[in-house]
């Protein structure tokens, strides 16, 4: 995307929360200091004549607040609303890694640009991968179970963890959370084949494969982490068949999205013994119901849709929206475009 928006001396209007404005309102008028320019709320461009005129919007993370994928926080409605009755909108910076939401799609169809915050949070993610791979592998849940009940007992013998150095971890995805999970597998001696649309070689990546090829490496791995957006490629990746696949005691940690997993098939698969364990950061759907069997089963960890939650997550974002504002105002490529 180029960045002509109108011509220089028009006023350009920008659409963000209030918050976003007293965190980067005086380095936006930095980047636009040559053009005429104002910064609008939802709620003014709602109640005002500003109405329809955001050309760019930056919906950060202040304004997605705690919604799930139906139940949406006011704030993130009111700024939906805002982008609607917005007809001359035509970039959208997200604070979000994917852009899998309806909204997306609904913009894209008007020809709004829409770009993500890919990458601001890659590192926590990763983390939180990692976190998961090392709570299932050494038998976490067992260790918090006997802590509630105050009884020692040690994992020994049968009970006690396997090793992870040495075996295999398949990384689905390999975007920047990905390689960076990929990175950290490694560091704890583990050999990673990275899963992806194309057989491309990823450094530092042992193997790479397509989504084709799974079958030639699920039946090997002992850890498979998903790090792969929402596509129709991936939605139900994991189901009966491709769980069947990987070999008994296997650990699933899931950073992606909730749909990339039937969930049906994933509770049946941890009932029968199949898997070892499976860390779970999102769900098909949001909030998890507590009539989920997710919620007790024992070897199962579940985390709130929090991976990628920092504190500085949003200053993280807020460099890629003004590197973009940057980009847009020089007519460049923008960074992190939705295909």
């Amino acid at each position: 995307m180029h960045g002509k928006i109108g011509t220089a001396t028009e006023e350009l209007t920008l659409l963000m929360s209030s918050a976003a404005i007293e965190a980067f309102g005086s380095r936006i008028s930095e980047v636009l200091a040559s053009r005429p320019h104002r910064l609008i709320t939802p709620k003014l461009a709602l109640e005002s004549s500003a109405a329809g005129e955001a050309q760019i919007a930056f919906l950060s993370r202040d304004v997605t607040g705690n919604s799930g994928k139906t139940d949406l926080a006011p704030t993130l409605l009111e700024f939906y609303g805002a982008m609607r009755a917005s007809p001359r909108l035509t970039w959208l910076q997200t604070h979000s890694a994917g852009a899998d939401r309806p909204i997306f799609a609904e913009l894209e169809k008007r020809n709004v640009m829409v770009t993500t915050g890919s990458g601001a949070n890659a590192g926590a993610v990763a983390q939180m991968a990692l976190l998961g791979v090392l709570a299932i592998a050494r038998k976490l849940p067992l260790l918090v179970d006997a802590q509630r009940r105050k009884c020692w007992e040690p994992l020994l013998g049968e009970r006690a963890p396997n090793e992870l150095k040495g075996q295999v971890a398949a990384v689905v995805g390999m975007g920047p959370i990905g390689q960076e999970v990929a990175r950290l597998l490694r560091a704890i001696g583990m050999k990673v084949i990275g899963v992806r649309r194309t057989r491309e070689p990823v450094e530092g990546v042992a193997q790479t494969v397509s989504f084709a090829d799974i079958a030639t490496v699920f039946p090997k791995a002992s850890v498979v982490v998903l790090a792969c957006p929402l596509t129709p490629t991936t939605r139900g990746l994991m189901n009966r068949n491709t769980i069947a696949l990987l070999p008994p005691g296997a650990i699933l940690v899931n950073v992606s999205r909730g749909e990339v997993v039937v969930e049906n098939d994933l509770i049946g698969a941890l009932r029968r013994g199949h898997l070892g364990g499976a860390f779970l950061d999102v769900f098909e759907k949001e909030p998890l119901s507590p009539d989920s069997a997710l919620w007790t089963l024992p070897t199962v960890v579940i985390a709130p849709h929090t991976a990628g939650h920092t504190t500085g997550h949003y200053a993280e974002v807020g460099e890629i929206f003004l590197d973009n504002l940057v980009r847009w105002r020089d007519g460049l490529l923008l960074r992190n475009a939705v295909k």
